[in-house]
C-alpha cells in the first residue's frame, strides 16, 4: 500500500533511538463521528492495482506508516514482502497466499482446552510486549454518542503478519480479559473498519477452540487488496424483522448481521452479535467472526456494491493446537475466503474442492448447527419481548 511521503502522522513512529522507545509513551488516535465514513467506499472497477492510488484516511495513514516503520526496524519475526497470490478457479473464488514465514515463525499456541478458559497470567499476554510493538491506542471523542461501555483500544503490531498491516486490536491489557468478546471490543473492530479508506481492511475475532493462540482478548485487522466471497454472498433471513440472516453461499454457511453505519442500528447490532458469541461461549461452542465492508442482506452478488459493514459469526468444531499435514488452518480468514497457505507444494496444488473439504471438516454436524440456529434465532426473538 503506498503511504504518502508528506504524511504527518509522525507522532506514531517510534524515536530513532531504541534506547528512548521505552519512554515513548502511547500516542492516542483520537476519532469523532465524522470520520466514520459507512458509504463510498468502493473497489476500483479496473481491478486492485489501482488501490494505491486511492487516497488513504487519517487513520490508513497512521496504521500503515507507523506498522512499515516497525517492519524496518526489525520488530516483527520475519520480513513480510510481497505475497505470492492467486484466485482458486472455481465457483467460490477463494483468494490463496503463500506465507511459509508465518507458518513456520508463528508463537506456538497455548494450551487451551475449553472455549471458557480463564486468563492465565503465566502464559504469554499482551502485557509482555515490547513497548515498540504499540502503535498507538484508539481513543474516542467523550461527544461521539454510544450506550456501550467503551475502553480504550491498543493497536499491536502481529508479530508474525498474515498481511500488509496485520494488527491486533487489545482492550486495556492489565485488564486481563480472557479471549472472550465483549461489545466495546467489538465497537471497536467494526468503527475500525469504517475509519480505513481501503475496502480491504477487515477485522476479525477467534474464539478459544476457534484456533485463537493467546487467551487474552483482542481482534485481528490486516489489510488485503482482493475482494472476497463474504462480502457479496446472497443470503436469506431467519427472522421477521431481517435482523439475521444465514449466508447460503460457499465458502460456509455463517450468521450475517448487517448495519449500514453508525449510531444506534450499530450498537443494535453490536449488542446483538455478543448475545449470540456469549451463548456459543456459554455452550462451549467455538466460533470465528470477520468484519468486513459489503452489501445489504438478501440476493446479492460478489460484484455488488460496499454499502455498509457486514458481521459474520461462524458455530464451528472446537480444535486446539495447531493442526499439521493440511495445507491451512481454519480459523477467521479462511472461513471468508482467504487461504494463507503454509508450503509452496500445497499452494501450487490447491483447488477450490480441496480447500472446501478442509473448510468442511471444521464445522458443526448439520443437527447441531440446526440446534445453534434456532437458538440465535430464539436469542433475536426476545428483542421483541
Amino acid at each position: 500500500m503506498a503511504i504518502p511521503h508528506g504524511s504527518n502522522e509522525t507522532s506514531y513512529l517510534l524515536p530513532p533511538k531504541r534506547e528512548d522507545w521505552g519512554g515513548h509513551g502511547i500516542p492516542d488516535f483520537v476519532y469523532g463521528q465524522k470520520e466514520l465514513v459507512p458509504e463510498g467506499i468502493q473497489w476500483p472497477r479496473s481491478g486492485p492495482s489501482l488501490l494505491d492510488s486511492l487516497p488513504l484516511s487519517r487513520f490508513d495513514s497512521a496504521l500503515c506508516l507507523a506498522w512499515r516503520q516497525r517492519m524496518e526496524l526489525g520488530l516483527f519475526r520475519y520480513c513480510l514482502g510481497e505475497l505470492q497470490t492467486q484466485t482458486l478457479p472455481g465457483a467460490v473464488g477463494f483468494v490463496a497466499q503463500l506465507n511459509v514465514e508465518r507458518g513456520v515463525q508463528r508463537r506456538s499456541p497455548q494450551n487451551i482446552r475449553s472455549v471458557r478458559q480463564a486468563f492465565d497470567p503465566k502464559q504469554f499476554n499482551f502485557n509482555q510486549i515490547r513497548p515498540g510493538e504499540v502503535l498507538f491506542r484508539l481513543h474516542r471523542e467523550p461527544d461521539l454518542p454510544s450506550a456501550l461501555q467503551q475502553d480504550d483500544i491498543l493497536v499491536v503490531i502481529n508479530v508474525s503478519p498474515l498481511e500488509w498491516g496485520h494488527v491486533l486490536l487489545v482492550p486495556e491489557p492489565a485488564r486481563g480479559l480472557p479471549q472472550r468478546l465483549l461489545p466495546g471490543a467489538l465497537q471497536a473492530g467494526v468503527e475500525a473498519v469504517l475509519l480505513s479508506s481501503h475496502p480491504g481492511f477487515r477485522v476479525g475475532f477467534n474464539s478459544l477452540g476457534g484456533l485463537a493462540s493467546v487467551n487474552h482478548l483482542h481482534l485481528h485487522g490486516y489489510y488485503l487488496a482482493h475482494r472476497l466471497p463474504v462480502e457479496g454472498a446472497p443470503s436469506k433471513p431467519l427472522d421477521p424483522g431481517g435482523r439475521l440472516h444465514l449466508l447460503q453461499a460457499l465458502p460456509a454457511p455463517g450468521f450475517l448481521f448487517y448495519t449500514s453505519g453508525p449510531g444506534p442500528d450499530l450498537e443494535a447490532l453490536i449488542s446483538r452479535v455478543c448475545r449470540a458469541t456469549d451463548y456459543l461461549a456459554d455452550h462451549e461452542i467455538a466460533h470465528n467472526l470477520f468484519v468486513t465492508r459489503g452489501a445489504p442482506p438478501g440476493k446479492t452478488s460478489s460484484s455488488s456494491a460496499l454499502t455498509g459493514v457486514r458481521v459474520i459469526l461462524w458455530a464451528r468444531k472446537s480444535s486446539f493446537g495447531i493442526k499439521e499435514g493440511k495445507a491451512f488452518n481454519v480459523a477467521l480468514c479462511e472461513l471468508a475466503g482467504h487461504l494463507p497457505v503454509k508450503t509452496s507444494q500445497d499452494f501450487s496444488s490447491l483447488t477450490e474442492a480441496a480447500a472446501l473439504a478442509i473448510i468442511r471438516d471444521c464445522l458443526l454436524p448439520p443437527a447441531q448447527a440446526g440446534e445453534v440456529q434456532a437458538a440465535l434465532v430464539a436469542l433475536i426473538a426476545k428483542e421483541e419481548q
